[in-house]
């Protein structure tokens, strides 16, 4: 019976007396005293050989035992990392000539996004922001477009399974058909964005793109504001002369157009960009439907406006001359890094 009690006053001593002088003695001596196969565990399986009236007194004096080896072995791990930590800091040589940044750049969606802001801003536009993952209702309803539209399609567009009604935003619309619904006219806003649709992915299309579209509502606005706001920005963005405006269809806006700008066909890269016809489709456009401005709240014997939207992505193909849409989302830093010294 004393022997146990003996062999811990021993391991006791044992303790007091260890002095590891490096991390791998003191690693020893954690496994020695500490570990899952120590000494003091061994000690303490010998409780149940120790009578009732003496458990107290052995447990008291092997808890004493691990208390003075845990703390002596976290005084020592301490004291040793701070030799290490000092060691390392003397070694940095604070005289090195550092290592060369290397230069960020704006992504060319960002360079070509920045650039139609500051020009529809010239003319008193404003940003508006909105949801990306929306309610039907201000993507499609709002807009005009009835549920047997073929944009309403699962094919076409990406649905929220688990919450009827929410989508992936498939034009930046639904940021018009908010502030439509939210403030009074005159509304003059632009609305920039990211946007999803159900496509293919290849050199020319992506499933996620982005999107700037226009809204400008007063009294009075006419078909003629804004084809003079749109060869404005024609002339800012690509030092077009000349525009032209094709009739077409959109559920929103009624009438509907195109809109080519002039390039010329004097070079071979404008014959490339518009295939020998010298014209370029840059976006589309019209007059705000009345259903969508009543849909808005807004009373459309009084009031009149004009919308555009066009693809970020395919005006930034055009302005930089790169061949492959997908070059755009693959955050490949060989590829940015060609834009560092573009002005955004």
């Amino acid at each position: 019976m004393n022997d146990i009690f003996e062999q811990v006053r021993q391991t006791i001593a044992q303790v007091q007396q260890e002095q590891p002088n490096n991390t791998q003695e003191l690693e020893a001596y954690r496994i020695q005293y500490l570990g899952s196969k120590s000494t003091i565990k061994s000690l303490m399986e010998g409780m149940r050989e120790v009578p009732n009236e003496r458990k107290k007194e052995f447990g008291q004096l092997v808890n004493s035992l691990k208390q003075q080896a845990e703390e002596k072995y976290q005084t020592l791990k301490a004291a040793f990392d701070a030799q290490a930590e000092a060691a390392s800091a003397v070694q940095l040589d604070l005289t090195r000539t550092p290592e060369p940044a290397s230069l960020g750049a704006r992504h060319p969606v960002s360079i070509t996004m920045n650039r139609i802001i500051r020009i529809f801003e010239k003319i008193g536009f404003v940003v508006a922001d909105g949801p990306e993952v929306e309610h039907d209702w201000y993507n499609f309803t709002a807009m005009n477009t009835p549920e047997d539209h073929p944009a309403r399609d699962m094919q076409d567009t990406f649905y929220v399974v688990d919450a009827p009604g929410l989508l992936l935003r498939t034009h930046t619309s639904n940021v018009q058909a908010r502030v439509m619904t939210s403030r009074k006219p005159p509304i003059r806003i632009i609305a920039p964005g990211r946007v999803f649709r159900n496509e293919t992915i290849s050199a020319r299309s992506h499933a996620q793109f982005h999107q700037i579209e226009g809204l400008y509502i007063d009294e009075g606005v006419s078909f003629a504001d804004m084809k003079q706001t749109l060869y404005f920005f024609a002339q800012e963005m690509f030092g077009a002369t000349k525009i032209r405006l094709r009739p077409s269809f959109f559920p929103f806006t009624e009438p509907s157009a195109e809109m080519d700008v002039w390039l010329g066909t004097e070079t071979e890269e404008t014959r490339r960009l518009t295939k020998g016809t010298g014209w370029l489709e840059i976006l589309g456009c019209g007059m705000v439907d009345p259903q969508v401005l009543e849909n808005c709240g807004i009373d459309s014997t009084q009031y009149s406006g004009f919308a555009f939207g066009m693809g970020i992505e395919r005006q930034a193909l055009r302005l930089f001359n790169i061949p492959d849409i997908r070059f755009l989302f693959e955050n490949d830093v060989r590829f940015l890094s060609q834009f560092s010294q573009v002005i955004a």
